[in-house]
């Protein structure tokens, strides 16, 4: 007699559980510069003042001015600043001789400077070469987030002509003014 063969039990398989996988991660998307920054319109006065320190308390007590941003210089003087008055801002900072950025009470040059921003600094920057204009200081990229340049008028106004770059927080500005200062042996 043949012997009845018991089914064999099915071995049981562990399968492992799915392994979990990560979403994948989207490329983060690139931060779009605005060409002029929020806050500021296409053209800006610029001032040149002798005690741009002094003038800054006078704008804020004649003219009810609040102050939006101060870049100290070497030498206790001040580089660059920006005041409000009412929805417009303005531009301001100390004299530097050697810039020809001279005050008015100097009586040589002119004490007002346009500061002018564009989509293409450089394409508006070549075309008022073109038309007669003289480069006073080549486009560079700034440590602000500026591309900027300035150039004279055939009139013998100042303009600097800007496109912005970069966003950056005052702490950075600040950081990378006192780098550009000590490349500049000012610091």
């Amino acid at each position: 007699m043949v012997a009845k063969r018991k089914p064999a039990k099915k071995a049981s398989v562990k399968r492992a559980a799915p392994k979990k996988v990560a979403p994948k991660k989207a490329a983060p998307k690139k931060k779009v510069v605005k060409p002029i920054p929020p806050g500021y319109h296409s053209l800006t006065a610029y001032l040149c003042i002798d005690g741009a320190s002094a003038a800054i308390d006078f704008y804020k007590r004649a003219f009810g001015a609040t102050e939006r941003l101060r870049m100290d210089a070497p030498g206790g003087k001040i580089g660059h600043a920006e005041l409000v008055i009412g929805d417009s801002a303005f531009m301001l900072a100390d004299e530097f001789p050697e810039m020809n950025f001279r005050a008015p009470k100097g009586g040589t040059g002119s004490s007002v400077n346009m500061h002018l921003y564009v989509k293409d600094v450089d394409a508006m920057f070549t075309r008022a070469i073109l038309h007669g204009a003289t480069v006073l200081r080549a486009l560079e990229d700034k440590f602000y987030g500026d591309r900027t340049g300035s150039l004279e008028d055939p009139f013998g106004h100042v303009w600097h002509l800007a496109t912005h770059k970069e966003d950056l927080t005052p702490a950075e500005m600040k950081r990378r003014g006192a780098e550009e200062a000590k490349k500049q042996g000012g610091g």
